[in-house]
């Protein structure tokens, strides 16, 4: 009889623990967390017309991501200077800013992460989709951001590239009878940027 309880005792204590074993294993894990330099993150942008490729660049403001590796629940902001954009001609930086960005209404353009899928590797590479929220001259768009990653110490390097279809999500098309301009612009953010968890 004795025996038959130190058994059953035993056995209880095993489910126990197997039972608690998740939810210790998901709590030692911890929230990783993100924080991008904001004077060595690259935000570039590239636009094509008939005659010629665009390149520029706007400037981050600040951001970081957090993300519970288990769920992948996210949070956090990337916040762009919608106002910085340079593209080497100061007269078509002008207008962008003024006629299609109207920077002066809405002079932040913002990435929101709500969710991370996939493992992030804590050392070597790996790759990660970010679905969020873009909001940008005035409106929300939900995306999802493909982020390969490169995980050394306590530096990640990432690099992302998406499109900006900006005259289906409202905005002017600079396009005129002579010169045309593709309506999406091509946009990449890179950096080596602090991981902590």
């Amino acid at each position: 009889m004795k025996n038959s309880k130190k058994t059953q005792s035993v056995w209880l204590t095993l489910a126990l623990c197997l039972g608690t074993a998740p939810s210790i294993s998901a709590q030692a894990l911890g929230e990783v967390r993100i924080d991008f330099d904001p004077s060595t993150t690259k935000v570039e942008f590239t636009l094509a017309d008939v005659l010629h490729t665009v390149h520029g660049s706007f400037r981050l403001k600040s951001g970081n991501i957090h993300f519970d590796p288990t769920s992948g629940v996210a949070g956090g902001a990337l916040i762009v200077d919608a106002t910085s954009g340079q593209s080497g001609n100061n007269t078509r930086d002008h207008k962008m800013n003024k006629e299609i960005l109207e920077t002066d209404k809405y002079p932040e353009a913002v990435f929101t992460p709500k969710k991370v899928i996939g493992q992030l590797a804590m050392q070597g590479g790996s790759q990660v989709q970010v679905q969020g929220t873009f909001r940008l001259h005035g409106a929300d768009h939900e995306i999802t951001l493909v982020v390969p990653a490169q995980v050394d110490g306590d530096h990640v390097k990432i690099q992302t590239q998406f499109d900006i279809p900006f005259v289906k999500w409202g905005m002017r098309d600079p396009s005129t009878f002579i010169l045309r301009v593709n309506k999406d612009v091509q946009m990449s953010i890179s950096g080596n940027e602090k991981i902590s968890r």
